[in-house]
C-alpha cells in the first residue's frame, strides 16, 4: 500500500492512497467529506455541498460519503430546553427553527441532491435531518449516478437527548443496495455499536459500509476498525469538523455542557474521518485538523482475501445455534380499515 502526497488546494485538503491492487479487481476512488452545516441555512449548506462534491468528482471519486446530519446540522450543545418534566419556550423555539432547517423526502431539496450525483456521475451518500410532517429523523439518502434517488435508511436509536428531538427509524429502512461499485449501505453513529444491527447488514451482504457520525472521540476508531474486520468489508466514516463560529453565536445559540461559552475558533467537533480495509488497514485519515476530503482507492479483491480468513454470515456463523430475525416492514400508528378493504375487494375482482 503506498501512500500519495496529500494535495494542497484552495480549500479541503486531500488524502489519498493507493491500495496496490491487482489488475483483476475492481478498485473503486472513494471519498468521505469532512466539513460543517451551515448551521439552520439549509440552501447555503446545499451550495457547500455542491461545491465539495464537484472537488471530490474533478479528483475521481466515484463514491462520496457525508457527514451525519449535514443537511439540517447535528445540533451539537443544545438541550432545547429539556429537562424532565418541562420544556422551555426558547426550547420550544429552537426546535422550530430546527424543524425549519429539515428536508422533506421526497422533495426539492432531495431532487437537487439527485441531480449534483447525476452532474458529477457519482454514488452518493449524504446524512440529513428528514422532517415528516412534525416529526424529525436522523436519516441518509443514497443517490446513483444517473440522478436517481435511491431510498433512505433512519436511525435505527437516537442517542440520549438525540431521542427528544428525533423519532425512531423502523426494519423498513435497513438498505443495502446492489452496485456496480459493490454493495452499499449505512448506519448513522453510534447504532453502529449495535451487534445485531450490524449482523442484519452483513446479511444483506454489505461491502462498502457507510458510518456518518458525530463521533469524533478516539475510541471510535477502534469501533470502525472492528467492524471492517468483523464485516469483512470497508468501512467509510465521515464526520464534520465544526468550530463555534459555524454556529450562531450566543445567545441565540447556546453551548450546554461546558463551564464557558467556547470562543468563536473553538474547535467543538474534531473529525475523525476514516476509510478502513476489510483487513483492518487504514489507508486513508483519521484527520482532525480541520475541514477535508479524504480518499482512498478501494481494491475490492480485499474483501474476498479477508473473507477467507472471517466471513461472519458465512462459513464463521453457526445458524443451529445463533440466529437472527430481521422484521423489515414499516409500522403505521394509524391504518384505515375501508381504504384497505376497497383495495382487498378491487384485487378479488
Amino acid at each position: 500500500m503506498a501512500l500519495v502526497p496529500s494535495t494542497a488546494i484552495d480549500g479541503p485538503v486531500f488524502a489519498e492512497v493507493d491500495m496496490g491492487g491487482d489488475s483483476s479487481s475492481t478498485t473503486v476512488r472513494a471519498t468521505v467529506v469532512q466539513a460543517s452545516t451551515v448551521f439552520y441555512d439549509t440552501p447555503a449548506t446545499l451550495d457547500k455541498a455542491e461545491k465539495l462534491i464537484a472537488d471530490a468528482a474533478t479528483y475521481g471519486a466515484q463514491l462520496v460519503v457525508f457527514p451525519e446530519a449535514f443537511i439540517g446540522g447535528y445540533p451539537r450543545g443544545s438541550t432545547f430546553g429539556v429537562t424532565i418534566g418541562s420544556r422551555s419556550a426558547k426550547g420550544k423555539e429552537d426546535f422550530r427553527r430546527y424543524h425549519a432547517a429539515a428536508i422533506d423526502v421526497p422533495g426539492p431539496e432531495v431532487d437537487r441532491l439527485a441531480a449534483m450525483a447525476g452532474k458529477h456521475k457519482i454514488f452518493l451518500v449524504m446524512g440529513v435531518i428528514e422532517r415528516e410532517g412534525y416529526t424529525l429523523y436522523c436519516t441518509v439518502l443514497f443517490f446513483d449516478p444517473q440522478g436517481q434517488y435511491l431510498g433512505k435508511h433512519r436511525k435505527l436509536m437516537p442517542t440520549a437527548l438525540e431521542r427528544v428531538i428525533w423519532g425512531f427509524g423502523d426494519g423498513s429502512t435497513i438498505p443495502v443496495y446492489e452496485t456496480p461499485l459493490g454493495k452499499i449501505g449505512a448506519l448513522i453513529c453510534w447504532e453502529n455499536r449495535m451487534p445485531l444491527l450490524r449482523t442484519a447488514l452483513y446479511g444483506k451482504g454489505i461491502e462498502i459500509y457507510c458510518a456518518p457520525t458525530a463521533d469524533a472521540r478516539d475510541v471510535w476508531q477502534a469501533s470502525m476498525t472492528h467492524i471492517a474486520l468483523e464485516g469483512g468489508c470497508f468501512v467509510l466514516s465521515a464526520n464534520q469538523f465544526c468550530r463555534r463560529k459555524d454556529y450562531p453565536p450566543p445567545p441565540d445559540y447556546m453551548f450546554a455542557g461546558v463551564d464557558d461559552e467556547p470562543l468563536p475558533e473553538s474547535v467543538v467537533c474534531a473529525g475523525g474521518s476514516v476509510i478502513i480495509s476489510p483487513s483492518g488497514v487504514v489507508l486513508a485519515g483519521p484527520n482532525y485538523e480541520g475541514e477535508a476530503l479524504i480518499s482512498a482507492d478501494l481494491d475490492l479483491g480485499e474483501i474476498v482475501r479477508a473473507k477467507f480468513d472471517f466471513d461472519v454470515v458465512g462459513h464463521y456463523s453457526r445458524p443451529e445455534v445463533l440466529s437472527l430475525t430481521v422484521r423489515d416492514h414499516s409500522l403505521k400508528p394509524v391504518s384505515f380499515a375501508s381504504a384497505e378493504n376497497k383495495a382487498e375487494s378491487t384485487r378479488k375482482s
